[in-house]
């Protein structure tokens, strides 16, 4: 029988939770206070019913040992993290990629005869910083004939495929600046990117985690991990940082949110002071 709207569903046991606690951070790095147990509850309830178990236990166990427990972790992972993002967002950052960053690596590529530009949106979420990227470089038109390669990754496989279908509403565009609207289309749900921006860009699903992996995404010289790494334990984020090292060119640049910091987690990157914000970077080669 259906559960009634004013029933709450099974109670999440300290001990189970901790259980849980466990699996998921092994999985995918989050990592939860236990005053975090009644929002956990809360936004697991659904994935119990999902898979045919009454009880958390019983979840925990369906994890842990069930054939599909790595592609239900992957629900679970989707359900305790926020996907909200939107056009344009923080854009004090965006302002120092195309005065700063971008004119170094035009730079850069034309002294090196290398005109390639490579960035990579780790936990894209539903891909507005993607494209948001691929708009700057074409308003900016600093790379004409340049190889220009996007990849937004997320470890949610439905926020991905919502990224591939590039369509946006509402919330979406609340930052976005109106010079910017000339790089959608109209569409029957919404506002569509346009090709030559989509173009650009694409999309995979990756757990930050697995170093191996991540390595497909080849060398980049642009890494945007924002608001990510505040889900992860310190373990967590060193192995992620550690994969970013590897995977960015020297001198290549890393953006986080504005309220993360590696300070306490690793020294591998130097701070770099640009117009408007402070982001970090791969040492060059022989510095």
């Amino acid at each position: 029988m259906a559960r009634s709207f004013f029933e709450s569903g099974p109670e999440l046991s300290l001990e189970d939770f901790r259980l849980l606690r466990a699996v998921i951070q092994k999985f995918c790095g989050i990592a939860f206070a236990d005053e975090m147990l009644p929002m956990v509850a809360r936004r697991l309830r659904d994935r119990l019913g999902a898979v045919g178990v009454s009880d958390y236990g019983s979840y925990y166990r369906y994890l842990r040992y069930h054939p599909n427990g790595r592609v239900e972790l992957e629900h679970v992972a989707d359900a305790l993290t926020t996907n909200e993002t939107y056009f344009f967002r923080e854009d004090y950052q965006l302002r120092a990629l195309v005065r700063d960053v971008f004119p170094e690596i035009k730079r850069t590529g034309v002294t090196q005869r290398r005109h390639r530009l490579s960035i990579w949106s780790a936990g894209c979420s539903t891909g507005e910083e993607v494209y948001t990227l691929g708009m700057l470089i074409d308003d900016s038109r600093m790379f004409p004939g340049w190889d220009i390669r996007i990849f937004g990754s997320d470890i949610s496989r439905t926020v991905v495929q919502t990224a591939r279908h590039a369509t946006y509403r509402g919330a979406s565009f609340r930052a976005m600046p109106p010079a910017f609207e000339r790089y959608f289309v109209a569409a029957a749900d919404g506002r569509e990117v346009r090709a030559d921006i989509k173009a650009m860009c694409r999309f995979g699903h990756l757990n930050l985690l697995d170093a191996h992996r991540c390595a497909v995404v080849g060398q980049v010289d642009i890494i945007f991990c924002r608001n990510v790494l505040i889900y992860f334990d310190l373990e967590s984020r060193r192995s992620v940082l550690d994969s970013f090292y590897e995977r960015l060119v020297p001198g290549g640049y890393l953006f986080l949110g504005h309220s993360e910091s590696l300070l306490n987690v690793t020294t591998a990157f130097e701070l770099v002071h640009l117009s408007s914000d402070l982001v970090y970077r791969k040492p060059a080669a022989g510095a």
